[in-house]
């Protein structure tokens, strides 16, 4: 699909490209594209150039892979060879290293989630040990090969993009993720988006039953602003609304 609700540099004018893929590695309890990550259907792997090729005719600004570590093997076969369009690697951080290398001249921007830097959270909510060390060295590795990012006229060409969701009731967690992201990188070299849109999903329980209070985001974004990390996004609070999410119909553009 041509999708509009990613980062404007992502999605652009036209819309990203996006491909979402089904089996997601992780199993976050709040999901909220649980229809598709956890569903374990969607179209032949044999079809995805031609899902690629189809998308950027259609005037995608870039090629968005959404959860695409599983099938990884036909994805570097179907980048190859190169589309005119950025490849964007969408994921939840928790990748291994040597998984990120084979990406390495396929991929023009990464854009992936740092969930957690509490790993009881981690295993708590996305049955996820070690998170916060595997998500970091997976990041370092994407920044290694895309180097700071780059935008031109508006549209984001290289680099990363680190998406952090605020959840209820974990905004220490927050505060020590911004914290990583601002004391590791070089200041202005990546895109930070802090994100307020949290949803309960899926019949969820405590502590992740509710909302985002405003009091809860406004923290998160102060501290942002206090670390210094002043290029990427933030969020008005009413995007906490599953108005938002696309709708998998499993039909597409193909």
């Amino acid at each position: 699909m041509l999708h509009f609700g990613e980062e404007p540099v992502i999605s652009g004018k036209n819309g990203a490209g996006t491909v979402f893929f089904s089996g997601c590695t992780l199993q976050c309890k709040f999901c909220q594209n649980f229809d598709i990550s956890s569903g374990g259907f969607g179209k032949s792997t044999e079809k995805l150039r031609s899902i690629f090729e189809t998308l950027v005719n259609s005037g995608a600004e870039c090629l968005d892979l959404v959860t695409p570590t599983q099938f990884l093997p036909d994805i570097v076969q179907a980048l190859t060879p190169k589309l005119p369009i950025p490849v964007v690697y969408n994921c939840g951080g928790f990748e291994r290293v040597e998984t990120i290398r084979k990406l390495e001249g396929l991929v023009d921007v990464y854009m992936p989630d740092l969930k957690y830097a509490d790993d009881t959270l981690a295993k708590q909510f996305s049955n996820a040990s070690y998170y916060f060390e595997t998500a970091c060295n997976a990041i370092l590795e994407m920044y290694r090969q895309t180097g700071p990012y780059v935008i031109e006229n508006g549209r984001m060409k290289r680099g990363v993009l680190i998406r952090h969701l605020v959840l209820p009731n974990c905004l220490e967690n927050s505060l020590r993720v911004i914290e990583w992201v601002a004391e590791t990188f070089p200041k202005n070299s990546v895109l930070f988006s802090l994100m307020s849109q949290y949803v309960p999903m899926n019949g969820i329980s405590a502590p992740l039953n509710r909302t985002l209070t405003q009091k809860e985001y406004d923290g998160a974004v102060s501290w942002l602003e206090f670390c210094g990390l002043e290029n990427g996004y933030t969020q008005e609070y009413s995007s906490a609304t599953t108005k938002l999410l696309p709708k998998f119909d499993l039909e597409g553009i193909i």
